[in-house]
């Protein structure tokens, strides 16, 4: 018999809105109804959220474990579409060992679908890393692979190893994208090197998201980047060339253009409120994914930890390069999504819907994985998280199985 698990009485957003007294109905590993408790008022709801499907058997019944979760939050698990490491591992390890760690970081925090984000490195270590993260997408445990660099901007290389740079050759691109055997999701590339246009059409033409990003460009060249098939901007405004009122640069282009959807990184470090509040009003929710840009010290204590070939010290949570031509330079984050969450709605001003497209529903668009996660409507995965009143995260559901249970019984 199929366990059936009924969440109700909490605030539980739908892709319609905030419901009031919420309901969730989880059979196995999927949701099977999604709306307001039966025989409550639905003139409380927030939006026109509705039930759909059966409404579940009530707690107690045979085979139903029911779950009373007033005074909470019930959001869509998070999505990260650019994550590197967390847990002490790193994805660029190129084990099973050390992603899995990462995964299990992440969905501790809330983050129930990620991909496998590399770091630059030799053009064959990347592919051998390519292999060995695609059979965990095959799996089930990661949602695909993102590639940034080493086609990216020497000018622009951040946490990179210059070294290890080169040009967005198409035979290169292509190389990466058979390693990793259709589960290539994105690639990061700078589009103004030689071969960049190029690497932009061969990658949408075999499905992979072209991303710009560590990109000197221009606003012309990004525009010429996004005619050929770019449509998102890593992590915008790190990692190129700042916005300027006569030379406008990547940023302008990548924000005013409806088909990119823009990267923000919302740990307090990397962005200032006021430029990340100023981003989300041009985009708007549906053009903005929340990510972390996680380096393996996510969820972990400061010390000194490895990113790819390079050595980065974590000093009251931020990471920076330790030495080398790069030094100093911040090395991804050590943000987790619960923690971007929470800072959406109590330090940037943003809705609850509002972080929740951000963080669910538009990177799993993005991703294509939308028919799948990203919303909590029946037929989809039973990937959940609860929140308490201070957004703080007090449980963490992936397809139907508690990972953090919530302390309410």
């Amino acid at each position: 018999m199929v366990r059936r698990t009924v969440l109700s009485g909490a605030r539980v957003v739908l892709p319609t809105g905030a419901v009031e007294d919420g309901q969730i109905t989880v059979e196995g590993q999927r949701i099977t109804a999604a709306g307001p408790m039966p025989g409550r008022d639905a003139a409380r709801a927030h939006g026109s959220g509705t039930a759909a499907g059966e409404s579940g058997a009530a707690a107690g019944e045979s085979g139903t474990a029911g779950l009373d979760l007033s005074g909470h939050w019930i959001v869509p698990g998070f999505v990260d579409m650019h994550v590197h490491g967390g847990g002490g591992a790193s994805f660029s390890a190129g084990t099973a060992e050390e992603a899995l760690t990462v995964a299990r970081t992440h969905r501790a925090h809330g983050t129930t679908t990620m991909v496998a984000s590399t770091v630059t490195g030799d053009l064959d270590d990347l592919a051998r890393q390519a292999g060995a993260l695609s059979e965990l997408v095959e799996q089930g445990e990661l949602a695909g692979i993102h590639f940034e660099g080493p086609f990216i901007s020497p000018h622009r290389c951040g946490a990179h190893q210059p070294s290890l740079l080169r040009d967005p050759d198409p035979a290169d691109v292509r190389k990466l994208i058979d390693a990793a055997r259709g589960t290539a999701r994105m690639m990061t590339l700078a589009p103004e090197l030689p071969g960049g246009l190029d690497s932009v059409r061969l990658l949408t033409d075999h499905g992979v998201v072209a991303a710009v990003g560590h990109t000197d460009s221009t606003y012309d060249a990004t525009l010429e980047a996004i005619a050929a098939g770019a449509t998102v901007a890593t992590h915008l405004f790190n990692a190129m060339p700042s916005l300027l009122h006569r030379a406008p640069g990547p940023i302008a282009a990548l924000l005013e253009d409806e088909r990119v959807t823009v990267e923000l990184i919302n740990d307090g470090t990397h962005l200032h409120p006021a430029v990340l509040g100023l981003a989300f009003r041009r985009a708007g929710a549906d053009r903005v994914a929340f990510i972390t840009d996680a380096m393996g010290a996510a969820g972990m204590n400061d010390g000194r930890y490895p990113l790819g070939p390079m050595t980065v010290d974590v000093k009251d949570g931020v990471a920076r390069i330790s030495d080398g031509p790069t030094a100093g330079s911040i090395a991804g984050s050590t943000l987790t999504l619960d923690h971007a969450f929470q800072r959406a709605v109590t330090i940037d001003g943003l809705t609850v819907e509002q972080a929740v497209r951000a963080l669910s529903a538009t990177p799993s668009r993005v991703l294509g994985v939308d028919g799948r996660v990203g919303s909590l409507e029946p037929g989809k995965d039973a990937d959940l998280v609860v929140l308490d009143e201070a957004f703080t995260l007090v449980g963490v559901m992936r397809r139907g199985t508690w990972l953090v249970e919530p302390p309410v019984r």
